[in-house]
């Protein structure tokens, strides 16, 4: 069986994991508003004092992320760095007298830190797709694109949202055609030529199955018929993001008391990086230009008990091996030396020569008659990580059987955890 490949940017994707999104812009200065009320925002609120991207990335660090993604042009058409093509801009106000560049702040602290950078871009933007200012629409769109990805270095990741883009027919292979001609390594999410793709859901979940290679995929939140999807053609591999909200907005508002608690973050991780998708969230830094010291913290508190659960694996298993007692058929398991308390399985699968496991079930041999296993969890795909949760049992040996795969398969890693909730 031919199966769809990744591409080697794609498997380095999926081991990024984890990422954290700043809508940050002129939003930022006015609270309340929403996407696509039409109010006016003017450039003389820009005014963001204090702006440490620094303080951002380095809690992004902290917690754990391996990659960030800034807003550089919300739907309110407000560009974070002195575009040339347009007066909605830092250029013109306030801010370091109009010297001011986010962009290239942001752009320099994930560099610092060590962190993947990417940019976001919304095609669409309110008033219309035809600018009065600019007939050819997607000319002034690729002439911002270019901006970002020719005076800033390596951009990582470009991520595009679909939403307010139903009403144009974009010139595609001409965008498409320019962005990789300016940045040839970078990956692009979602739209028109995509490297990945929405899971389909802001709330961060992923579904099961949670298959890689797909035919169709969520295109935007605002499109008209229920459950409608783009299609693409043909099968492509496109590993999936969850993307969502600390709290119920996108950019920094007065709803401190919706911030997600810690229990409800490591739920959606181990739906989102347990599932085999990455794992995105939002925080709006404020007015000055800072992350909410709350938001702050319950990322760094979330970012601690990923640690604690998933650190470190329980010690004293073998490395993965054969199985083959029981009747089980292909088969593998890890052991132990002696009984230990167990209620979470980390399954990985190499996914360089395309993904296969769609079903899946996980055994522990009892601590006492050895002669006996019982199945602790049913499953379907693995992909790049699969979590497995189920009550806490005293074992041996764990073992994972592949019931069904398209074409041939090879699991990576099996690892056992015992979490204290």
């Amino acid at each position: 069986m031919n199966k769809t490949k990744p591409t080697e940017k794609q498997l380095a994707f999926m081991d990024w994991e984890f990422g954290l999104f700043f809508h940050f812009g002129i939003r930022s200065f006015f609270p309340g508003h929403r996407d696509w009320d039409d109010r006016e925002m003017p450039v003389s609120a820009f005014n963001p004092e204090k702006l440490n991207c620094d303080q951002w990335i380095s809690t992004a660090k902290e917690a754990g992320a391996k990659y960030a993604i800034l807003v550089t042009k919300h739907h309110d058409g407000f560009a974070n760095w002195p575009s040339a093509y347009t007066d909605y801009s830092v250029k013109n106000t306030p801010w370091k007298n109009g010297e001011g560049d986010v962009v290239a702040e942001f752009v320099t602290s994930c560099r610092k830190f060590g962190l993947k950078v990417g940019l976001y871009y919304s095609p669409a933007q309110w008033g219309g797709i035809n600018l009065k200012s600019e007939p050819d629409y997607d000319g002034y769109f690729i002439n911002q694109i270019s901006e970002l990805l020719t005076n800033y270095g390596k951009i990582d990741y470009l991520w595009f949202d679909g939403n307010g883009s139903e009403g144009h027919e974009y010139d595609t292979e001409r965008i498409i055609s320019a962005i990789r001609s300016l940045q040839p390594e970078i990956l692009i999410f979602n739209m028109w030529d995509p490297d990945t793709r929405w899971v389909g859901n802001e709330a961060g979940y992923a579904d099961m199955p949670n298959r890689n290679t797909v035919s169709a995929v969520d295109f935007s939140t605002n499109t008209t018929a229920s459950g409608e999807k783009d299609r693409l053609g043909e099968k492509k591999f496109l590993p999936a993001e969850c993307d969502f909200m600390m709290r119920n907005t996108w950019f920094d508002d007065t709803n401190e008391d919706q911030i997600k608690s810690v229990e409800e973050l490591v739920g959606i991780y181990e739906l989102s990086v347990g599932r085999g998708a990455n794992f995105l969230i939002n925080i709006g830094p404020d007015k000055n230009g800072l992350l909410p010291e709350k938001d702050r913290e319950r990322l760094l508190e979330f970012g601690k008990e990923i640690k604690k659960r998933y650190g470190t694996p329980i010690q004293g298993f073998s490395g993965l091996k054969e199985f083959t007692d029981f009747g089980l058929k292909n088969s593998f398991c890890i052991e132990h030396d002696g009984n230990t308390p167990i209620n979470r399985i980390m399954l990985s699968e190499d996914l360089s020569e395309g993904e296969g496991i769609t079903e899946f079930k996980i055994y522990s041999l009892l601590p006492l008659y050895r002669e006996n296993v019982i199945c602790l969890y049913h499953g379907q795909t693995v992909g790049h990580k699969r979590i497995c949760s189920f009550p806490t049992v005293s074992a041996s040996k764990m073992i994972v059987e592949v019931v069904s795969s398209d074409g041939n398969f090879r699991l990576k890693e099996m690892k056992a955890f015992f979490v204290k909730e």
